[in-house]
Parts: C-alpha cells; sequence; structure tokens
C-alpha cells in the first residue's frame, strides 16, 4: 500500500514526467551523437576507426549501467540516484566538446554512458511503483517511447544540429531539458530513506564478474564488423572472456542472497518470453530505421537533414498512436498477445513493402512504408511490457527492471553488430555476382567507362542489400509470431477498464 507521500497525484505525476524526459534525452544524446559522428569527427580530427570506439564506449557504459541500476536506486534512494545520475550525465556531455584529446573524450563518454544508463531502469521503476493499476499500462507507454519515438528523433536532431547549429550541440542538446528534468523529479518524487544496511550483502563477486562481461560482449559485437569477427584476435578474444563470465555472473546470481538479477523470474513463462521478443523486436525496429536511411544516403546522396521528414512520419505520430495502444491492451476484454502478434504482422508486412524497393526509390516511396510503423511498433513493444511485469509481485519491481531494460540494451547492440554483418555480407556477395555477369559482356557496350559500370555495380549492389536486409527483418517478425501461441499465456491488466 502506498504511503501518504507517494499517494499519486500532481506530485507524482510530475515526477514521473521529469524520469521521462530524462530517458527520452537519454535515448537521444546516444542516437543524435552517433548520427553527428562524421561531423564530430572532422572537428576534432578523429579517424574513422578511432570513431567507432566513440559509439563503443559509451553504448557498454550504458548496458552495465542498466544492470546495476535498479540495485543502486534501491540502496541510495529512487529521487537521489535519478537526480545524481542526470546531474553526471549532464555535466560529462557539456564537457565532451571541450576534450583536449581522444583518451579524455572517450572517459567523458564512458562516464556519460554510465550515468545514462543508469536513467531508463528509473522510468519503469517509477511507473510500477507509483502509478494506480488502470493507468500502469500508460505509464508503461510512456516507457516505449524510449524504444519507438527517441530512435526516430536521432537522425533529424543530429542533421538539425549539424547543419544548422554546429556540431558541438549535438551534445548540448539535452542539457537545458535535463536541467528541467532534474528539477521536476527532486520535486516530484517523494524521498526514500537509505539504505546502506543493503552493503553487508553487497554481491561483489557479480560485480566484478558481470560489468566486464557485458562490456566485453557490447565491444565485441560493435567492432566486430570492422576487424572482422573472429578472424580478429581482439574480437575472439572478448565475445569468449565475456560469455565465460557471463555464464559465471548467473552461477553466481542464482545463488546470491540479494542478486542484481533474480534468475528465478524466468520461470515465469510470459517475462521469458517478453526478454526472448524484445530482442527480436529491436532488431527489427533498428532496421526499419537504418535501411531506408542507408539507401536514401547511398542511392540518392540525401543528408541526414533531407532524410529527416520520412522518419519524422514514423516517430512524431507515436505520441498519439502509443496511449491509443495502451487504452487497447487496458481493456480486459483485449488479450494483448494478439494485439502483439497484429503489431508484428504489421511490421513484417511493411518490410515485405520495402523488400520491392527499387534503384528509382526517393524519399516518397518510403512514407507509406514509415506510416504503418505508427500503429506496428507501439502495439509490438507495449504488449511485451505488459506481459513481462504482469503478475509480478511489488519486491520483484526492481529485478525485472534490470532484466527487461539489460535486455533492451544489449539486444539493441545486437541488432547492430547483426544489421552491419548482414550488411557486409550481402553486398560483398551482390557485388561480386553482378561483377562476375558483367564479365561475360564487352565493358564498351554503349560507350560507358569503366568507373561507370563500377559504380552501377556497387547501387545495385546496395538496392540488392536493402531489398535483402527488409525481407531479414520481415522473417524475424513472422518467427515472433510463431513464438507466442507456443510460450506466452494470457494474463489481465489489473483492474482493467470496461
Amino acid at each position: 500500500m502506498q504511503s501518504p507521500s507517494s499517494a499519486f497525484g500532481r506530485r507524482i505525476l510530475t515526477g514521473l514526467s521529469g524520469v521521462l524526459l530524462a530517458v527520452i534525452l537519454a535515448g537521444l544524446n546516444e542516437n543524435v551523437t552517433k548520427m553527428a559522428l562524421p561531423d564530430i569527427r572532422g572537428a576534432l580530427g578523429i579517424s574513422v576507426d578511432q570513431g567507432t570506439w566513440f559509439v563503443a564506449v559509451y553504448a557498454a557504459a550504458s548496458v552495465c549501467a542498466m544492470a546495476f541500476a535498479p540495485w543502486c536506486s534501491v540502496t541510495f534512494s529512487l529521487r537521489r540516484f535519478t537526480v545524481a545520475a542526470l546531474g553526471a550525465f549532464t555535466l560529462f556531455g557539456a564537457l565532451c566538446p571541450f576534450a583536449p584529446n581522444l583518451p579524455v573524450l572517450l572517459l567523458l563518454r564512458t562516464l556519460q554512458g554510465l550515468a545514462g544508463g543508469a536513467l531508463p531502469p528509473m522510468l519503469m521503476t517509477v511507473a510500477l511503483r507509483f502509478l494506480p493499476p488502470n493507468l500502469k499500462l500508460y505509464g508503461l507507454g510512456g516507457y516505449a517511447l524510449t524504444a519507438t519515438f527517441a530512435p526516430s528523433l536521432g537522425i533529424p536532431l543530429a542533421a538539425f544540429c549539424t547543419d544548422v547549429l554546429g556540431w558541438r550541440w549535438a551534445f548540448w542538446l539535452v542539457c537545458g531539458p535535463a536541467l528541467l528534468a532534474m528539477a521536476a523529479v527532486w520535486k516530484g518524487l517523494p524521498q526514500d530513506p537509505l539504505k546502506l544496511e543493503r552493503f553487508r550483502l553487497f554481491d561483489r563477486r557479480g560485480l566484478l564478474l558481470g560489468a566486464p562481461a557485458l562490456a566485453m560482449l557490447v565491444i565485441g559485437l560493435l567492432q566486430g564488423d570492422r576487424l572482422d569477427w573472429l578472424n580478429s584476435p581482439l574480437i575472439a578474444g572478448l565475445l569468449g572472456a565475456g560469455g565465460v563470465l557471463m555464464v559465471l555472473f548467473m552461477v553466481n546470481e542464482w545463488s546470491h542472497p540479494l542478486p542484481f538479477f533474480k534468475i528465478q523470474l524466468l520461470r515465469n513463462r510470459n517475462l521469458s518470453h517478453a526478454l526472448l521478443t524484445l530482442g527480436g523486436v529491436l532488431i527489427v525496429l533498428l532496421g526499419v530505421i537504418l535501411i531506408p536511411a542507408s539507401f536514401l544516403a547511398q542511392l540518392r546522396g540525401y543528408r541526414p537533414l533531407e532524410t529527416a521528414p520520412v522518419l519524422l512520419t514514423m516517430g512524431l505520430p507515436q505520441l498519439v498512436a502509443l496511449p491509443l495502444v495502451a487504452a487497447l491492451c487496458n481493456l480486459r476484454q483485449v488479450d494483448c498477445r494478439w494485439v502483439l502478434a497484429a503489431g508484428l504482422s504489421l511490421l513484417a508486412a511493411s518490410c515485405v513493402l520495402g523488400s520491392q524497393l527499387t534503384p528509382v526509390w526517393s524519399r516518397d516511396q518510403f512514407y507509406l512504408l514509415e506510416a504503418v510503423q505508427i500503429f506496428a511498433q507501439p502495439m509490438a513493444v507495449i504488449p511485451l511490457l505488459m506481459l513481462a511485469t504482469g503478475g509480478l509481485a511489488p519486491q520483484d519491481g526492481p529485478y525485472a527492471s534490470a532484466w527487461f531494460n539489460t535486455i533492451k540494451g544489449f539486444a539493441a547492440v545486437a541488432a547492430t553488430g547483426l544489421l552491419d554483418a548482414l550488411a557486409t555480407w550481402r553486398r560483398n556477395t551482390h557485388a561480386s555476382q553482378l561483377a562476375d555477369q558483367l564479365g561475360n559482356f564487352p565493358l564498351s557496350i554503349g560507350g560507358e567507362s569503366v568507373a561507370g559500370l563500377s559504380r552501377r555495380v556497387q547501387e545495385q549492389a546496395a538496392v540488392m542489400t536493402s531489398a535483402d536486409l527488409y525481407l531479414c527483418m520481415a522473417a524475424v517478425a513472422v518467427l515472433l509470431i510463431l513464438l507466442i501461441p507456443l510460450v506466452a499465456t494470457r494474463i489481465y491488466p489489473p483492474r482493467a477498464a470496461t
């Protein structure tokens, strides 16, 4: 039962809004700086290879923080920890443009990644703890914005920063709103007492095993395509050692009295299904953002600012679609499993349509595909949140948050590595096949030069690669649909609307 100080009202709503803003800002910062990386590299004199570490260290630190932040929020109090993480996130981001050299920049990005990664678990914790039962799904819908809305705005905002404001604003864009979020969190969330006695049972072995395991796996996945995967001793060592440490970490968590991850929760079929499906959904969601952006850049020469309208068509309407889908799932008569199946079906249909692209496609042809995503994405994410959190005891909330957010962060990294590997493989395959076919014809057909033919081969290989990636995304969505009746069980929303 909620205490008077934590009863839902305007104050709690203010705090929840502050946490929601903080989480969206963390996602925007990661995506905007990643998309603006070419301009950042040019301004700071960083090579392409060095720039890949700019992304990798932030992602590794962020995923590690997601795993351990729920434990810290219980120990140091939710309000204190969230405000501290927000302050550190803002400070380190503001300092990044002033880094005198690459090592200092990577250190600042690592520290900002730790602070930024600590924020998403706080939103789920606040929604589960403070919202009344009939509003919990709307709070979780707000959390879903971090998987649907924020990634879609990365390219448009990066383009606005680099083309209009200047590359430094890729870091500074979130600073002002972050201060507003800090004030809302401090004013809105109740102050819990410190629980420093939890350090008596501190899971030191889990921290020493889990943090390096996650960091090694994340860096190995992000650097794998550049360094030719297992043909690189570095990648083989990172993935191998990270895998061994992860197994040892899970064994340790099973028996520890106060673990970071409660392995026993995986006995809950719906939670296990939601975590597994979440990984697949994030692969598809990342694909439908990156494939059109890459296609338009390679084939049409679009700058990010010219690609922005396509992604905004999908991103901005999420602000309306998400609460509508949450309201649908909040009806007792509606089985959220079939809402999930419908969302995945729309995702698959959109990807099948996308696989029909041709070299003459431009921005206009992608609008229909992105419009389908408006309801497809929330229909694929909100039911997962409902399945993951429904039926859990209140004391298991932080553990569920740790599981869901860590899987979400790690799956996004794995999706990036998978898409990079698939794109490289299919592009090289198609380029070789097309070159072999051209070898049967004289190079002087139509008076076209060797350079012109080579350019056409590369363009056609890019088109065929994009089509293949769309088909792969559709196949993932279909497989996830088939998994629903085999694993997930029906649950009802708490005190559902009638």
